[in-house]
């Protein structure tokens, strides 16, 4: 019987390939964390800190520093993370070199709540509460705050969010109640009356247009109200 030596020569490789890469495995999972590494993703304005995810890992888990590779279980350690409320997603992985890296996402506040609860509502329409580290320049929302009417600041706070004009001048929305909703405006005396949130982009471009024309004129410090709640239509009570 003819022995088929590049057959054996194969096996035998396959054999000191699958020991080299399970030994590899094992050694590495030995490995000890050498430390922690915190970077937080887009907005640098910081409403939780490094300091304050390292205690977050200290409460749950002690130090990392030195604890085994094979003993972490990444996917719990970011959804402690995630836990914090201003934290919206959070990405945990382990580098070449040995360090736990957690990549932070925060929440994103669009408008400041100012009733009997204070909050923040954030870019998902969720509440988002208030950080000692920083303070959101965002519009003010005062008034009869309910369920419905905080659903409605949402559409209104996501339209000039996403409008360059609106998204400088306009400072806060009072509800007067649900479906009646006004704006104040950075520089301007008067108060826009936007009505409830049908038609957004209808309204807003004759405010737009209304604007420009007004400010053209130098008229704009004439008038104390401007109603967007008629429909196609601007109408201006003067001062």
């Amino acid at each position: 019987m003819k022995i088929n030596w590049n057959y054996i020569k194969m096996c035998a490789l396959l054999v000191v390939v699958t020991g080299l890469f399970a030994f590899s495995n094992k050694r590495s999972d030995a490995k000890k964390v050498e430390g922690i590494n915190i970077e937080f993703v887009g907005d640098q304005n910081l409403y939780i800190t490094e300091a304050m995810v390292n205690k977050l890992l200290i409460q749950n888990y002690g130090s990392l520093t030195n604890v085994p590779k094979e003993n972490l279980v990444l996917n719990k350690i970011e959804k402690v993370i995630e836990a914090n409320k201003m934290v919206k997603k959070a990405q945990v992985y382990l580098s070449i070199d040995g360090e736990l890296e957690a990549r932070v996402v925060q929440r994103k506040p669009i408008g400041r709540i100012e009733g009997s609860d204070k909050f923040y509502l954030d870019d998902e329409g969720k509440r988002m509460p208030f950080s000692m580290n920083h303070s959101a320049r965002v519009p003010i929302i005062t008034g009869k705050v309910t369920g419905k009417s905080l659903e409605d600041v949402y559409e209104i706070l996501r339209y000039i969010n996403a409008d360059q004009f609106l998204r400088k001048n306009v400072i806060g929305i009072h509800i007067e109640e649900t479906n009646k909703y006004q704006l104040k405006f950075r520089l301007e005396q008067f108060v826009v009356h936007l009505g409830d949130i049908d038609s957004l982009e209808e309204k807003f471009n004759n405010f737009k247009a209304f604007y420009t024309k007004a400010n053209k004129d130098k008229t704009l410090d004439n008038y104390n109200i401007v109603s967007l709640e008629f429909n196609n239509q601007v109408v201006c009570t003067k001062i």
